[in-house]
């Protein structure tokens, strides 16, 4: 193994993983193999692992053993949930920043999602969570995945479902929300009108629209808080 001076054990872990072609899925060598070669102690190999499990990067199974793992985005979320969250008098614009980049990523795409035309079940799919997102909150999170699902890009899907999530997991710093679930329920649909269409710049109009909402509330919350 050809392993940099001086690199952490977490980072040597991760060269063995790239240098011999392992796979997501693939099975990791054991914790003896992995002291072995990396001439480490047992302690120090159980805590690069359980770092490296952090970030998604392995997959210990209990029973079965390590395996390399899908490193999704997603175990990123407590990270930058933290990031905002202990920003002393700057979460809310640091919760201003992570929707502006939501919607530039939104905004690009909605229309290239128009202009392919999605099928007419896909359509109803997203009509069917339209509908849900009056009483489920997690539709709303459906529905932009769902949005996306064909277009090819993994990294894309993964980014929108850890904006979702992290901005829910601080919303509460905005203060008491005021119940706008028509508003979002009607700006959803406009989407899905211009997506059945095929109208690019209706779609991109409706994105926007959407998003202005989410801008508005954090605005106020930073006005309140100046």
């Amino acid at each position: 193994m050809r392993m940099r001076p001086g690199a952490a054990l977490e980072e040597r872990i991760v060269e063995l993983i790239h240098e011999r072609g392992l796979e997501p899925g693939a099975a990791m060598p054991t914790e003896p193999q992995l002291m072995d070669l990396l001439g480490a102690s047992r302690n120090s190999v159980r805590e690069a692992i359980r770092a490296l499990q952090a970030l998604g990067i392995v997959d210990i199974r209990h029973g079965y053993g390590t395996f390399v793992g899908q490193a999704e985005l997603r175990s990123l979320s407590a990270s930058l949930a933290f990031r905002i969250r202990s920003r002393a008098g700057q979460g809310v614009r640091a919760l201003h920043d992570l929707v502006e980049v939501r919607e530039l990523l939104e905004y690009g795409l909605i229309g290239e999602v128009a202009t392919a035309g999605p099928s007419e079940a896909r359509l109803s799919a997203l009509d069917a969570l339209v509908t849900a997102m009056a009483h489920d909150p997690g539709a709303d999170r459906a529905f932009h995945a769902l949005l996306y699902e064909n277009c090819g890009n993994e990294l894309v899907l993964q980014l929108i479902g850890l904006f979702w999530d992290t901005y829910h997991d601080v919303e509460h710093i905005l203060g008491e929300p005021v119940d706008r679930t028509e508003a979002i329920v009607a700006n959803h649909r406009r989407i899905v009108t211009a997506l059945r269409t095929r109208d690019a710049t209706a779609a991109r109009d409706a994105m926007r629209l959407h998003f202005r909402d989410v801008r508005l509330r954090i605005a106020r919350a930073g006005t309140a808080a100046s």
